[in-house]
């Protein structure tokens, strides 16, 4: 082990649990590497919902330390990135397939109340015969209620989770494989390899951080001379985006015969997301895709709700995801628990190793916080928890102040539509200013994707295909041609 680069810890995986992780142990003063096999947000974290959310249905499971401890979050996220953030209201109709209403005002007042909101309005009931959201759902949907959630850039919140983490001294390594994991001298070394290059490194780790997702268990497996374990249970989780059904700005939360829950939400402003499922995967995670059944299912519980039905043929795009959820033996995969599991083996004489089980993006800051309580067993405490409160790159503006935002960034950019300052106010906040510091976006690759944007991407932000860029730091691949991809992917073999 003499002789090999040192860190206190190296965290396997870069999802927003992993992102979270590393950001939180560096900014406490731990010397951190962060390996991640492929993109940033190249797996689970980057096919969700997009919700912060508590979870209203998992109250029906008896979750509550689970949805209160998500309600809590919700608000201390919107104040850390309130351009990637920022609040939604929900409309729940009342319906045939539905829990009773004294049900749903039970479960929306325990919504209300268990997680201390300030900021987000409170619950209220809706005559949906004269409300306008009533008007795209079917005539007999005359009653139902309205409450609050928050809407994510999801795959955002983890680059800017490894953006700061970097900031603050971290080595973020993206498209680099752990191979190899051995336990050595009261440590791991830790064999890295580059995907480009094929280049190997060693490295000595103190601790290691498995936060690998749908991986974990295959990481796990790799730990010289242990027997494999199984710990989580894979479940499929999948979306279908459809030309938008609806003109105002409000979710749909529909309730199914079969007791699950599926939203309707307005996305990327001409489009409207449809989501999700839940079905036992077997498999390689990386291989997830909708399958015939499920968009079936998607397009079968809209058309219960809405006025004119959902076919396939509006679909415009699928995308699924794998969530790694800890097995508790629960017969339905609904019915999974969603709570998140640290389980850490070893001590600082044997080496020692934290394993991350589940999890949901809205508590990924207190998942990390605990994380780093486990951490600090092992290395021992230094500095204090920190990220509450904290600003993420480009939050750094008060979280009533994005339309002031979008109003300075008109004045450095006055010949660009103001829909692109827009979009580009909420992916970048604050740091839009960079990318506008000419006045323009230079040229353009399609839709209104501009040089100068791609530039930032590939020097702030790992970023290094086209499907980085279009598909997981923005959703620009809905407008973009095969012909602008093509050229997009051309300028950047050129550029990295």
């Amino acid at each position: 082990m003499r002789g090999l680069e040192q860190f206190d810890l190296v965290v396997i995986g870069g999802g927003v649990n992993g992102c979270g992780i590393a950001r939180d142990a560096v900014g406490r003063g731990f010397s951190v590497l962060l390996a991640e096999k492929g993109d940033l947000a190249g797996g689970t974290s980057s096919a969700s919902t997009k919700l912060i959310h508590g979870g209203l249905r998992y109250l029906e499971f008896y979750e509550f330390s689970l949805v209160r401890e998500a309600l809590k979050e919700r608000e201390v996220l919107w104040a850390m990135a309130p351009h990637i953030i920022w609040p939604l209201r929900f409309i729940l109709p009342e319906s045939p397939d539905s829990r009773p209403a004294w049900l749903l005002r039970l479960g929306l007042f325990l919504y209300d109340h268990l997680g201390g909101r300030k900021r987000l309005p409170p619950t209220r009931s809706l005559d949906l015969r004269h409300d306008v959201a009533g008007a795209a759902l079917k005539p007999a949907m005359t009653k139902g209620f309205e409450y609050s959630d928050c809407w994510v850039m999801d795959a955002r919140l983890v680059v800017l989770n490894a953006r700061d983490a970097a900031a603050r001294g971290a080595e973020i390594l993206t498209r680099t494989e752990v191979v190899t994991l051995a336990r050595r001298d009261g440590g791991f070394a830790v064999t890295l390899k580059d995907a480009a290059s094929g280049a190997v490194r060693e490295v000595r780790a103190r601790l290691v951080v498995n936060a690998a997702g749908p991986w974990v268990d295959h990481v796990l497996n790799r730990v010289a001379d242990e027997a494999p374990r199984h710990h989580v249970r894979l479940v499929q989780g999948s979306h279908i985006v459809v030309r938008r059904l609806y003109r105002h700005d409000r979710c749909y939360i529909f309730q199914n015969r079969d007791g699950r829950v599926v939203f309707a939400i307005p996305y990327e402003n001409d489009f409207t997301l449809i989501g999700t499922t839940d079905r036992d995967f077997q498999g390689d995670p990386a291989s997830a895709s909708i399958s015939e059944e499920e968009k079936d299912y998607l397009c079968a519980a809209a058309s219960e709700y809405f006025r004119l039905p959902v076919t396939r043929d509006q679909i415009v795009w699928c995308y699924s995801g794998v969530r790694p959820l800890f097995d508790d033996g629960a017969s339905k995969a609904q019915e999974t628990t969603r709570e998140y599991v640290l389980k850490l083996e070893g001590d600082a004489r044997t080496g020692a190793l934290l394993n991350v089980f589940g999890g949901k993006i809205t508590t990924y800051r207190h998942l990390a916080e605990g994380a780093l309580d486990k951490i600090e067993q092992v290395l021992g405490a230094r500095g204090p928890a920190w990220t509450k409160g904290s600003a993420l790159p480009g939050g750094d503006f008060p979280i009533d102040g994005f339309e002031a935002l979008v109003t300075s960034l008109r004045t450095r950019a006055i010949k660009l539509p103001p829909a692109t300052i827009r979009r580009l106010a909420r992916a970048y906040g604050t740091e839009a200013r960079t990318i506008l510091a000419d006045g323009d976006l230079g040229p353009i690759f399609g839709a209104d994707l501009g040089q100068r944007e791609v530039d930032f991407l590939v020097e702030k932000e790992w970023a290094r295909s086209a499907d980085d860029i279009l598909w997981r730091r923005s959703k620009l691949g809905l407008r973009f041609s095969t012909e602008e991809v093509a050229a997009l992917t051309r300028y950047l073999e050129k550029r990295v």
